[in-house]
């Protein structure tokens, strides 16, 4: 699994935002996911064998937090995609110049037609 995969699980991509507004644990993170704390814990696994978290266990606690160097690869991806140059406008086949003359005739002929032909009567 590279990190491209470990964030490809929803789960994991909202355990890596809370975790990265501020370390937490495995028992605090599982107070905001509809998921038992043992999947949140197979969840943090996952992101630490990706190198996506590290853990500082502080006693018998450990503490989640984010590994800058892990998301390397995905910032660099999101990186190279929101520098590339935004393609061309596509152009319309016509000129636009090339429309307003043939909108022009067309007006010219219809106001031909109209005084050139005599009106029907109704009855």
């Amino acid at each position: 699994m590279d990190p491209f995969a470990a964030l490809a699980d929803e789960t994991r991509r909202r355990l890596l935002v809370a975790i990265a507004s501020a370390p937490r644990t495995a028992g605090a993170l599982a107070t905001t996911e509809p998921i038992s704390r043992p999947a949140i814990s197979r969840h943090l696994r996952v992101l630490r064998e990706e190198g996506l978290v590290r853990v500082t266990t502080v006693g018998r606690t450990r503490i989640y937090s984010i590994d800058h160097d892990g998301l390397a690869p995905v910032q660099a991806l999101l990186d190279s995609i929101t520098s590339a140059s935004a393609p061309p406008a596509p152009q319309p086949p016509i000129a636009v110049e090339r429309l307003d003359a043939l909108d022009l005739e067309i007006r010219r002929a219809v106001r031909d037609h109209r005084t050139s032909s005599p009106r029907e009567e109704t009855a």
